[in-house]
Parts: structure tokens; sequence; C-alpha cells
């Protein structure tokens, strides 16, 4: 079990060595950081550090690292994760302000994120059983053709063009009128189980162009995102090549792969919960230099998806998850009044 005092050491090896890049000895320590203690005393406390696989020493003659146990350690002990200061507080909510759809959305919020952290950013598309319908738009392209549009609560837009049986606008604004009051403020599951209802209550000249209309909207409601990423940042990952075993490349190529990023931040689950994966402890050798922070998003009593970041397991793991929460905190909150 490791002392308070031994803990205090860990802590400034691992400030040090985040901020420093290079390994860290005793003389600086002392030198830096108010640790009470006499340099023997130090020295001592690191050699038990060693001892226990919290630090290593790179090279002979040269100061100490943390392992991926001694970030384990240093991020457990951290307590509660810092709020973010008013103006970095400001400068999200400015930042995502401006966002037209829930595809710009997410963008912004993976540049925002790669841009905060300095690492690669990744945000899961929200599940549609997560959202509710807020609109359905039928636009007339000519006596045939209509551009279906539906609109969920999460900003998400999709459209589809439908060919149809000749109609009039009288009909097509008839049609219109039921759809909206059919799914409306609904559920996917719910808004499916309604339209499927509404198909055979629909008078003529209706139910010919009102078939296809609700055919295209099911389509759209039953297609599931939550499998779509947005990636962002990931030139930064280069900035680290010499933290990588090889080099970068299987690192980037790992990150392409959809299976991969679920994994990644699928124990992510709860919104406002910030999870830390170092360097061994994930699932994929390719990503074992790195650490995974990420948590979820969505409205205060449901998580929709998750984001988070990936860089090499030097990272400053305080700013980091601070940043990771407060961009899911207000992603979530844009998402659900928007």
């Amino acid at each position: 079990m490791i002392d308070d005092r031994k803990l205090e050491v860990l802590r400034a090896i691992v400030t040090d060595y985040v901020s420093s890049q290079e390994p860290v000895g005793s003389k600086a320590l002392v030198e830096r950081h108010d640790l009470g203690v006499s340099p023997a005393t130090v020295r001592n406390d690191m050699a038990v550090l060693e001892e226990e696989g919290y630090i290593t020493q790179p090279h002979t003659s040269a100061g100490r690292i943390p392992t991926d146990k001694g970030y384990r350690l240093f991020v457990d002990r951290l307590g509660t994760v810092k709020p973010l200061s008013l103006a970095e507080k400001r400068a999200i909510q400015t930042f995502l302000s401006g966002a037209l759809d829930l595809d710009d959305v997410l963008k912004r919020t993976v540049r925002l994120l790669a841009q905060a952290t300095q690492q690669v950013a990744i945000v899961q598309y929200p599940t549609l059983s997560h959202s509710t319908v807020r609109h359905v738009e039928l636009v007339s392209l000519s006596r045939t053709r209509v551009l279906l549009i539906l609109i969920s609560s999460t900003g998400r837009i999709e459209q589809r063009s439908l060919e149809l049986p000749e109609y009039d606008e009288e009909t097509l604004s008839s049609l219109r009128t039921k759809l909206n009051a059919t799914v409306m403020g609904r559920t996917t599951a719910q808004a499916v189980q309604q339209l499927t209802s509404l198909m055979a209550e629909l008078p003529q000249p209706e139910d010919g162009i009102g078939a296809v209309c609700i055919a295209g909207l099911l389509e759209m409601l039953s297609g599931d995102t939550s499998t779509r990423f947005v990636v962002g940042g990931v030139p930064n990952l280069t900035r680290f090549g010499d933290e990588f075993e090889t080099t970068v490349r299987p690192v980037l190529e790992a990150l392409e792969e959809q299976v991969v990023l679920l994994k990644l931040l699928g124990e992510a689950t709860t919104a406002d919960v910030v999870t830390v994966r170092i360097g061994q402890e994930n699932p994929y050798k390719e990503l074992q230099s790195t650490s995974v922070v990420a948590t979820g998003y969505g409205s205060q009593d449901d998580t929709w998806a998750t984001l988070g970041i990936v860089g090499p397991t030097r990272m400053d793991y305080p700013s980091t998850m601070a940043s990771v929460r407060a961009v899911a905190r207000y992603v979530g909150r844009f998402l659900s009044e928007g």
C-alpha cells in the first residue's frame, strides 16, 4: 500500500514528466515541489515506487517515468474532476451555439475537443431510440415527386426524394398535417407504431401517396446511426511519434475501424462519469501505448451516446478529463434544448 507521502512523490513525477517529456530525477523533484522531506527521503520513496512498479527507469543513469500502473494510481486518486474556468465554459458554449444541425454539432464538438486536449477526439452519433420526432415536411418538387424531410429532437435531419402517383397541393397539405399529428413528439418506437396504424386509415386520394411517404418515414426511422462516429484531431498524434513502440501508423489504422471505436468508448455508458483506460488496459494491442478518456452525453435522465479522446499515456489527465466531461455536458444540453 502506497502511503500519502509516496503518492505525493508519484504525483510530482507524473506532473513533471507530462510537462517536460523528460525522465524525472530526485533533485528536480526537491527543487520544483514542496515535498517537505530531504532529497535522500525522496530517493528512498522513488526506490519503493519503482520496486512496486509505479515508475521505471528508461535508461541507466536517467530519471524515472511513470508506468501504466503509476498513471492508473494517479488517476484513481485524483478525487473529483476539476471544473473548467468560466472563460473555458463560455468558449465551449459559443463554439457550439452556431451549429445548424446534428452533423454540424458533432463536427464542431470533435474540433473543439481535439483543440482543447491536443489529442484525437471521437464522438459517437446518438441512437434514434433516444430521440423524438420534431417535424415532418413534404416539399413538392414536381407533380409526381416530393422531398420528404424528417427532423428529430437531437437536430438530426434526414431527407429523401420520393416518386409518387400524381397529386395536387391540397392532398399533399392534408397528408403533411396528418403525418405531423401522428408522429410529432413521439419516440422512434411510438412513431413507427402510429404510422403503421395510419397507413390503413388514409382516405383516397391520400392513400396512394401516403403509402409511399409512410414507407419512406419508416425506413428513415429504422436506420440506426449509433455505429457512426466523427473523428478529429488525428494530426495531433504525429506530435507524439516517440511515445509509441514502433510508429504511430498502427494506432492510426486501428482508429479507422468502427468496431474498435465502439469497443474503446463502450465502457463510457453514463453521462457525467468519466472513464479512463490506460495503456495495457486497452483491448487492442495497437492501442496499448495510448490512453482513452471518455464519457456519455445526452439528456439529464438518459445517455444517448459517447464521446472521448485517444492520446499517448503521457497526457495531462486532470485537464483532459475536465475537458471531456465539460464538452459532453454542453453537447447533451445543446441537443436537448435545440
